[in-house]
């Protein structure tokens, strides 16, 4: 690992603490060295708050080294005024040594142009440094902006014999098939991700809060898919969990119901969404191929009967041992946001 990489390595383990907090913005992250040493590092803050870049500069507080220094930044800065002025800008004003930067936004109204304005200015600018880092880093961002759709986690927990509930429950109570770790890291997930999505009959039967009230972190936006949703309903369940219904207002159940899930919540400026089942919901995703990473907890527990759990035939990507459970995690192989 050289010099440069060493520092966004760094920047990608800051931007981390922004995940979840920053939509419809990506995460970013950024340190100021200078002489082998960081003097300051920063992540983005939440929409229409300051960059990453800012955030780091503004902890200096003798800005006149700033033109000894290297800022690193995960994703090339903007160039153009939105709800806060071009990061381009302040780079420039302090006469940087040099910018290092992840990968290039593609964003339209950035997509290269922060990284000519700072060239033009006279900046000595690198851009490529750990590019695959970078852009699982801002993979929700990438997959929003150049596949128009948000990135999709299709995520469940299933026993040893292949269950994801039983046939019937005993006094309504839930049946936790994962262990109480496992549970607190799907809440971290659902911190980190911009909406979850389940149908209507998971709803009925479990009548889950969708919240992350395990995890310190916000709640993502809730959806429920119905295709015979009716208004009456809407008063049965959690009063702490505000979601939007998919019907067939909205979902045609007869053609593509992924890729239209996809639609309604692009032009929703969704970002990500994981899909915590039942299987029947999670099976439009997989049928469609329209997913990007798939998580299964699975416990060592059994049940006799019950619902059964999507059958996959991919190749794990990952295999994680959390107590009890086994946590799986797929991906689905694809470079075009490289």
């Amino acid at each position: 690992m050289n010099i440069h990489e060493k520092y966004m390595k760094r920047c990608i383990q800051i931007a981390e603490f922004g995940q979840g907090n920053t939509f419809p913005n990506p995460s970013v992250g950024c340190c100021i060295v200078m002489n082998g040493k960081i003097l300051a590092e920063g992540f983005s803050s939440k929409a229409g708050c300051n960059h990453a870049e800012i955030n780091a500069i503004n902890l200096i507080k003798e800005k006149s080294i700033l033109s000894k220094c290297t800022i690193y930044i995960t994703l090339e800065p903007c160039s153009h005024h939105g709800k806060t002025p071009p990061c381009v800008d302040t780079i420039i004003k302090y006469k940087f040594k040099k910018v290092v930067i992840g990968i290039k936004d593609p964003n339209d109204l950035v997509n290269g142009k922060g990284i000519k304005k700072l060239q033009k200015a006279g900046v000595n600018v690198m851009t490529g440094i750990l590019k695959k880092e970078c852009t699982d880093l801002h993979k929700r961002f990438l997959t929003h902006q150049l596949k128009k759709r948000p990135y999709i986690i299709l995520k469940w927990a299933q026993t040893s014999n292949g269950y994801i509930s039983p046939k019937e429950r005993k006094n309504k109570e839930p049946f936790w098939i994962s262990n109480k770790k496992s549970r607190i890291i799907s809440h971290k997930w659902r911190a980190h991700e911009h909406a979850i999505l389940i149908g209507a009959q998971t709803l009925r039967d479990d009548n889950p809060k969708l919240t992350t009230r395990i995890w310190n972190g916000n709640n993502c936006k809730a959806y429920i898919l119905s295709k015979n949703w009716e208004k009456k309903e809407n008063k049965k369940f959690n009063s702490d969990s505000s979601f939007k219904i998919l019907d067939k207002s909205i979902i045609n159940f007869d053609n593509n119901v992924a890729k239209q899930i996809c639609n309604v919540l692009y032009e929703n400026e969704i970002q990500s969404l994981i899909v915590e089942g039942g299987t029947k919901t999670i099976n439009n995703f997989l049928d469609s191929k329209i997913w990007d990473e798939i998580r299964i907890f699975k416990s060592d527990k059994k049940l006799v009967g019950g619902v059964k759990a999507p059958k996959i035939k991919y190749k794990r990507k990952m295999k994680i041992q959390i107590g009890n459970d086994k946590l799986e995690i797929y991906k689905n192989s694809d470079e075009t946001l490289l």
